[in-house]
């Protein structure tokens, strides 16, 4: 078994779960209103969740492009989603394929013969915080990676977002999120272990109107800590919602697993 080396596989992986940005500003998919100061966390964090997206499945594709200073990559893969089921991406001619479920992570790469499959503890290392499919699916859609309302927030309007922090600070472990005054999507969300000199931050640089719902266009993912930063841009392109889908995915036969350390 060999340990995992920089590759198109890396590329698939790493920007599921690294987090968010460089600071551009966000188109808006809506005219702003305006922030209103009046409105408390309680109903900001009701209205992101109202604005949740309602599917069965997502179909599309994406552009990624990974850069992490040394080496910097470029492709495009088709993503399929079945709602808190599947998320599963496939690069051009099968070349490279993941799939990722409520119980595995798992992806192969046939220029190098080799696959992992595993659970949620590398990943979970790797950011420094749990995460599990749901965080995932969430991080695609636009909306909070933590559940907003296990916790108490505070709200902080500033000239363009509604700012969320929790109510208690936590010196090992500090979270944010900032929401957008219109349609109550995540414009940016960051966690963060200053301790750890740990930074993540997801930014959604614009949005996209699929009927009467609005779907992520850009994301920009930032990841860094003491020695390393790593830069993720995504753009998805030709989604689609509700269409019936597939999934296809079979480790192929004599590859050899990769171990991640």
């Amino acid at each position: 078994m060999r340990q995992l080396r920089i590759g198109i596989h890396k590329v698939i992986f790493i920007w599921l779960l690294l987090l968010v940005i460089q600071s551009c500003k966000t188109k808006k998919a809506v005219a702003n209103e305006g922030v209103n100061d009046r409105l408390n966390s309680k109903t900001i964090i009701k209205n992101h969740y109202r604005s949740a997206l309602h599917f069965r499945t997502i179909s599309g594709r994406m552009k990624i492009v990974y850069n992490d200073g040394n080496d910097e990559q470029s492709l495009v893969v088709s993503l399929r989603i079945e709602k808190d089921k599947t998320i599963w991406l496939s690069a051009p001619f099968g070349v490279v394929k993941a799939l990722i479920t409520p119980e595995r992570v798992s992806f192969y790469n046939k220029l190098d013969n080799e696959y992992f499959d595993g659970d949620f503890d590398y990943l979970s290392n790797l950011l420094g915080t749990d995460l599990d499919y749901s965080k995932i699916q969430n991080l695609l859609l636009g909306q909070s990676i933590l559940d907003l309302r296990e916790d108490k927030y505070v709200s902080i309007p500033t000239a363009d977002y509604y700012e969320i922090k929790p109510r208690k600070s936590d010196e090992l472990y500090k979270t944010m999120f900032w929401l957008d005054p219109n349609s109550f999507k995540l414009s940016k969300q960051q966690l963060s272990q200053p301790i750890k000199d740990r930074l993540l931050l997801i930014f959604y640089k614009s949005y996209q109107l699929k009927g009467n719902q609005l779907v992520p266009e850009e994301i920009d993912i930032l990841a860094k800590n003491s020695s390393d930063s790593t830069n993720i841009a995504i753009q998805f392109r030709s989604i689609e919602m509700n269409k019936p889908l597939n999934f296809p995915y079979k480790i192929p036969k004599g590859f050899q697993e990769i171990v991640l350390k």
